[in-house]
C-alpha cells in the first residue's frame, strides 16, 4: 500500500488565547441528550453525555437526583434503553465503533453487564423493544435481517429475510409486534407488517406502493389498544395516521401546517405530541385525537432535537439554535425551564443563521462576527445522510470556522429531508451529481452576492457530505480552492463491496440496482472516476473500523492521488464512522482548520 502524507496536528489554532480557549470550550462543555424513562418507574431515566470526555450512557434517579455513569468504553456508547420496571439497563456493545455487536444488560443500580439474550447472534442493530414479559430484537448481517421474540425468556426467530428490515414497535400488552420490511426491494420506502408476538402469525399488512414509505412510530400506550401511530407520505410529505391493526382500519390525521410532521403519544393515548419541521426549524404542538384540536406549545425559535410527554402531562424536549448551545427543557403548568443541566460552564454562544433561497434550494448562512460584508473565505459545509438536513441548531464545529474568519454556507440540496418526498427522492438514479448542481447554484449566488471570495471557497463534509466533497473536487475543480472530506465514499464500487448490508440495500434502492447491474451508473457517480481532475488540495479523515464508508475504498482513492502527486493529506483514527471521544473530535477539527488555512495561504 502506498505511504500517504499524514496531516500534522497543530498545537493551537489561534494566537489570541481567549479565542483558543473559546473554541475548545465549545467542544468540551458538558452536554446531555434528552432523557428517556422507565414505563412503570418514570423516576428512573437514562441519557447520553460527554461528561467523562467520551459519549457514554448515564442513569439518573430523579427521586434522589443521583447520576451514575453506566458505560465506560474507549470509543463510547450511544444506544441504550430501560426495562419497563426500571430495574435493568440495556446497552449495545460493539467493537471499537464498528457498530457490529450485541445487546448487554446490567442492573439499574450498577453491577456486572452480561449478554442480554443467549442465542441471538451478533449483527448491526435492527431495533429493540423491551417489554415486561417479551423482548423483540433485530439484527442485520450480510445474510439479511433476523428478528427474535422471547417466549418464556428464550429468544425464538420470528422473522428472517434477505432484505433490510427491523423491529418497529411492541404493543403495550405485548401481544402485537410491528416490523418494518423491504421485501418489495426498496429499503428507502419500507412497508409495515404486524405479527402476533406469540407465534409470528400475520395480523395485518400495509404498504403504500412504490416510492411511498411507511414508518411505524409506536403502538398506543394503553394496554389492549391495537392502534399504531404511523408516518406516511401519501401527499408528498411526511404526515401521520393511526392504524387499528386488528380492525385493519385507519384514520389519517390532517394538520394544516406547511412542513413535515413527526409525533409520539401522550401517555393517556388521547393526544399526540407533534414535532413540526419547516425550513430548518421546528415547533411543538399538542393534537387532541377526538376533537382534532391543535394547540401550539411555546418553545424558543430554533430546532427541537427530540421531545416526549411525561405521565403528568409535562413535555420534555431538547433544543438549540445556531446562536445558543443545546439545553434539555421541560414545559409544564409551571412554565418552561431547564430540566437537566450538567455541571461545568456552558458552551460559549456563536453566530446566528440567515436563510437564503436560490431558486428552490434553501441555504443557511453564518457570517463571522465583525467580518463586514465580504467577500470572505467561505466553507460550504455539506451535510451527510443524504436523507438529513441542516437546521438552525448549535454546532461547535461551525463555530470554530466562524472564529477562524470563514463564512459558513449550508446547502439543503435535493436529497435532503424536510422539503417533501419529491425533493428527498430527486437524487434517485443519479445520486451525487444531482446534489452538486444545487451546491453549484448556491456557490454561484455566494460569489455573485459578494459573500464568498471565489479564490477561497472550500468544500467540506463528512459521510455523504464527504462523498459529495470528493465528487465536487473532481467534477467541479474550478470552483474549489480546497476540500475537507471526512469518512467519505471515495470509490463507490469498492465501498459497496465492503459496507454493511443495510447500506448496500440503501444503495440498490437509490441507484436502482447493484454495481453488477448498473456498472456505468456507479462509475459515473463515483469520486474515483474523476480523481485525475482534482486540482485543489484535499484532506481525507477516515476511521479504520468504519462499516459505512470502509477504509479500503478510501485507500484506493488516495493511491490514485499519490500516483499523480496531487496535493493531499490524510488522517486515520482507530474508530468507526466518526468518533465519540471529545479529545479526538477536537484534534480532528484542529487538523481540518489548520489544513485549510495552509491550503489557502492564510
Amino acid at each position: 500500500m502506498t505511504t500517504h502524507p499524514v496531516a500534522p496536528v497543530p498545537e493551537r489554532l489561534f494566537e489570541d488565547p481567549e479565542a483558543e480557549k473559546r473554541w475548545r470550550a465549545r467542544f468540551t462543555a458538558r452536554r446531555v441528550s434528552l432523557p428517556e424513562w422507565a414505563l412503570h418507574a418514570p423516576e428512573r431515566s437514562l441519557y447520553v453525555s460527554n461528561a467523562s470526555g467520551v459519549w457514554e450512557v448515564y442513569a439518573w434517579n430523579r427521586a434522589t437526583d443521583e447520576h451514575r455513569q453506566v458505560t465506560d468504553r474507549p470509543n463510547g456508547t450511544m444506544h441504550a434503553t430501560l426495562s419497563p420496571d426500571g430495574e435493568q439497563i440495556w446497552w449495545f456493545n460493539d467493537t471499537d465503533g464498528d457498530e457490529f455487536g450485541s445487546w448487554v444488560v446490567e442492573p439499574y443500580a450498577g453491577g456486572e453487564a452480561r449478554p442480554a439474550l443467549e442465542g441471538v447472534h451478533d449483527g448491526y442493530p435492527a431495533g429493540l423493544e423491551v417489554g415486561s414479559t417479551r423482548i423483540a430484537v433485530g439484527a442485520s448481517t450480510d445474510d439479511g435481517t433476523t428478528i427474535w421474540v422471547t417466549r418464556d425468556g428464550k429468544p425464538e426467530v420470528i422473522y428472517v429475510n434477505e432484505n433490510d428490515g427491523g423491529v418497529a414497535s411492541l404493543s403495550r400488552d405485548e401481544r402485537l409486534l410491528a416490523i418494518s420490511h423491504s421485501e418489495h426491494g426498496d429499503s428507502r420506502h419500507p412497508a409495515l407488517r404486524v405479527l402476533k408476538a406469540a407465534d409470528g402469525a400475520v395480523v395485518a399488512e400495509k404498504w403504500d406502493g412504490k416510492g411511498k414509505g411507511l414508518d411505524g412510530i409506536a403502538f398506543s400506550p394503553v394496554a389492549g389498544d391495537p392502534r399504531l401511530l404511523v408516518l406516511h407520505e401519501r401527499r408528498g410529505k411526511e404526515e401521520l395516521l393511526i392504524w387499528d391493526v386488528e380492525a385493519d382500519t385507519e384514520t389519517e390525521i390532517h394538520i394544516d401546517l406547511p412542513g413535515e410532521l413527526a409525533a409520539d403519544w401522550y401517555t393517556d393515548g388521547q393526544a399526540l405530541l407533534i414535532v413540526h419541521s419547516h425550513r430548518s426549524r421546528t415547533t411543538l404542538h399538542r393534537y387532541d385525537i377526538a376533537t382534532g384540536e391543535l394547540s401550539t406549545l411555546d418553545t424558543p425559535r430554533g430546532t427541537i432535537g427530540g421531545a416526549g410527554a411525561r405521565p403528568d402531562g409535562a413535555v420534555e424536549y431538547s433544543w438549540s439554535s445556531a446562536e445558543h448551545p443545546s439545553a434539555v427543557r421541560v414545559l409544564s403548568a409551571e412554565g418552561d425551564r431547564v430540566l437537566l443541566q450538567p455541571p461545568g460552564d456552558r458552551a460559549p454562544s456563536s453566530q446566528p443563521m440567515e436563510d437564503v433561497f436560490v431558486g428552490d434550494v434553501h441555504a443557511l448562512i453564518s457570517r463571522p462576527r465583525n467580518a463586514g460584508d465580504g467577500p470572505l473565505p467561505t466553507v460550504f459545509a455539506i451535510h451527510g445522510g443524504p436523507h438529513a438536513n441542516d437546521e438552525d441548531r448549535f454546532s461547535a464545529y461551525r463555530a470554530v470556522w466562524l472564529d477562524a474568519g470563514f463564512a459558513v454556507v449550508h446547502v439543503n440540496y435535493r436529497g435532503s429531508t424536510g422539503y417533501g418526498s419529491a425533493w428527498r427522492d430527486a437524487i434517485e438514479g443519479r445520486p451525487g451529481l444531482t446534489e452538486l448542481e444545487d451546491i453549484a447554484a448556491v456557490h454561484d449566488w455566494a460569489v455573485e452576492s459578494g459573500l464568498a471570495d471565489p479564490a477561497k471557497c472550500v468544500i467540506n463534509g463528512a459521510s455523504w457530505g464527504g462523498y459529495l466533497t470528493l465528487l465536487a473536487l473532481g467534477v467541479q475543480p474550478k470552483r474549489w480552492a480546497a476540500g475537507v472530506a471526512g469518512v467519505p465514499v471515495a470509490d463507490y464500487v469498492a465501498a459497496y463491496e465492503d459496507e454493511m448490508e443495510p447500506l448496500r440495500a440503501f444503495d440498490r434502492a437509490l441507484f436502482g440496482g447493484s454495481p453488477e447491474e448498473l456498472p456505468d451508473l456507479y462509475r459515473e457517480c463515483s469520486p474515483l472516476t474523476y480523481v485525475d481532475e482534482v486540482a485543489a488540495p484535499v484532506i481525507v479523515l477516515a476511521g479504520e473500523n468504519d462499516p459505512r464508508c470502509p477504509i479500503r475504498q478510501i485507500d484506493n482513492y488516495l493511491d490514485r492521488l499519490a500516483a499523480r502527486k496531487a496535493p493531499y493529506e490524510v488522517y486515520r483514527y482507530e474508530a468507526g464512522h466518526g468518533s465519540l471521544v471529545v479529545a479526538e473530535t477536537i484534534k480532528q477539527t484542529a487538523i481540518e482548520v489548520d489544513f485549510t488555512r495552509r491550503a489557502l495561504g492564510m
